[in-house]
């Protein structure tokens, strides 16, 4: 069974010391057994503060972190010194120097600060919650933020986006551990999706929509019962009763994609989907998801996620692999 061990510091954020445990712990095979155990510590074994008007106990200390066999620091609006100064108080160093080396280590929103202070993140690719990212950026020169992504995965180490991030990174390791079928499993269970499109650009400083017909959020939900269809940057804006160019500007300001990039998207989602649950051909699979040609998914799917639908469904749907493709 795998060994999470989660830490949690003063000023913790309650919600993403949830996530594993919630996350992980819904995780079962097909006789119903746990596939991860989820244990909690503080660096003392003490109590800490939450960043809400409560306080958190646990009861053990930072030793745990030595024996698990992935490691995940949920986030802190108390770090201090460690977001300003990019310094680890003595007792949080070495904590994180005991882990034993090939442990996977997993920093949550803010929590990139503490990897990236210990020089866990120097040279790699990383993320945290978009309000922070060039300020982490400029705390930690070597370390390359992505403020764009909702998670990063560099292996050995993965760190995410804020808040419901968490949740996406948590079922990408479920899904990386076990594959998809687990994962789905585990989303349906906590009534969140298996995976979200797009980035954090969806979510920055962006105007509120205004909840009237003038939105294009109602042309979206056209447009994802019509993905077979080969739609039109005209029809859209048609169906939104815009021009062109006033759907594309309000279109990117509410989603922070364009149009055919979104529609794309989607149609990559749609053919995944199928590739995870059916043994269609490929062809068809293009054709159901709008796609038209096996050609073109090919193309679209490496694009998006650098591989053929052959290898997409060999890792996710292997019991259909001598399925054609």
């Amino acid at each position: 069974m795998h060994r999470v061990g989660v830490l949690a510091l003063d000023g913790v954020v309650p919600f993403e010391l949830g996530i594993p445990a919630r996350i992980f712990g819904a995780a079962r095979d097909r006789a119903g057994n746990r596939l991860y155990t989820v244990t909690t510590c503080s660096l003392d074994g003490g109590p800490v503060r939450a960043e809400a008007d409560y306080g958190i106990t646990v009861t053990h200390d930072a030793s745990l972190l030595t024996n698990v066999d992935t490691v995940v620091i949920a986030p802190s609006h108390a770090l201090g010194p460690i977001r300003e100064e990019g310094d680890l108080p003595t007792a949080l160093r070495e904590a994180l120097a005991a882990i034993r080396p090939g442990t996977r280590i997993v920093g949550i929103c803010t929590a990139t600060y503490v990897l990236a202070a210990a020089g866990l993140l120097d040279h790699r690719p990383a993320t945290t919650h978009w309000r922070h990212a060039e300020h982490l950026q400029r705390m930690f020169t070597t370390t390359r933020i992505n403020p764009d992504v909702l998670f990063v995965d560099d292996g050995d180490i993965l760190t995410s986006a804020g808040v419901a991030a968490g949740i996406d990174l948590c079922l990408h390791l479920v899904r990386r551990d076990h594959g998809s079928r687990i994962a789905n499993a585990v989303a349906r269970s906590c009534v969140v999706p298996p995976w979200r499109d797009g980035g954090q650009a969806q979510y920055i400083q962006r105007p509120v929509p205004d909840p009237t017909a003038t939105g294009t959020a109602p042309t979206q939900a056209w447009a994802m019962d019509r993905l077979t269809e080969s739609l039109t940057l005209a029809e859209l804006a048609a169906h939104a009763n815009m021009s062109v160019r006033t759907f594309s500007r309000r279109f990117r300001d509410e989603t922070g994609t364009t149009p055919g990039q979104w529609l794309i998207r989607q149609r990559v989602d749609l053919a995944r989907h199928y590739l995870e649950t059916t043994d269609w051909p490929v062809d068809l699979i293009a054709h159901r998801a709008g796609f038209g040609t096996g050609v073109s998914l090919r193309q679209h799917l490496h694009t998006a996620i650098g591989v053929t639908p052959q290898a997409y469904r060999r890792t996710f749907n292997p019991a259909t692999t001598t399925a054609p493709v």
